[in-house]
């Protein structure tokens, strides 16, 4: 694991409320040659991206009120906090361990409690074995074919009454999703405009034969 350092902090507004988020510097500190070749590895989960940015503003007009909440992907914590600060009790996941560090530390920086776990989607029995959740958060998970593949039917493993809420910026590797969760889930979806992005919100339910 490489060693977080020059972190910066950013505050985001919330419904109100201030969120201090420390991001590294440049995300660049964290590429790894092996680790590219490996597993095509690049250290995302070091930026603010827009739809962490509108999937916690959505989160924060919630009233969670001890929702068990999954967040897939947590990147630097932002939306696992603002689930936090709306009363859910949170598991921020992601594959990298440096971004389980640094959602760590934001969630003290902010005075939350966020239970961190490593996992990867492919191998997603440390989250299915909890299953199922009240709220699963997503944000910008969809960047890759791969993930298409699998995020889909990881989905339906992870909920039964509870929703998924799940934000991404229209890319187009991303244009089947609907689609391809339609036949277990009712979706609703809304648009939100952030800094020239359209970040869409996916809200799915399960279906009832």
């Amino acid at each position: 694991m490489a060693p977080l350092r020059e972190l910066v902090e950013e505050i985001v507004a919330l419904d109100g409320q201030e969120i201090r988020i420390l991001r590294p510097r440049e995300a660049d500190q964290f590429l790894d040659e092996e680790a590219f070749d490996t597993d095509e590895y690049m250290p995302y989960w070091a930026e603010l991206w827009p739809s962490a940015l509108v999937l916690s503003r959505v989160v924060a007009g919630r009233s969670l009120r001890g929702a068990r909440t999954l967040e897939l992907g947590c990147g630097l914590g932002l939306v696992g906090i603002a689930a936090a600060l709306a009363g859910g009790r949170v598991v921020a996941t992601d594959w990298a361990p440096e971004a389980l560090e640094v959602t760590a530390q934001n969630a003290a920086r902010n005075g939350v409690t966020i239970e961190t776990e490593r996992c990867d989607w492919a191998h997603p029995e440390p989250i299915i074995d909890r299953a199922p959740w009240d709220l699963v958060l997503a944000s910008d998970v969809l960047y890759e074919e791969r993930y298409l593949e699998l995020i889909p039917g990881l989905l339906p493993r992870l909920v039964e009454d509870g929703e998924i809420w799940l934000a991404e910026p229209g890319r187009a590797v991303a244009a089947g999703f609907s689609d391809g969760v339609e036949r277990e889930f009712h979706v609703d979806t809304t648009e939100h405009r952030i800094g020239g992005v359209t970040v869409l919100v996916h809200r799915l339910r399960r279906r009832r034969s």
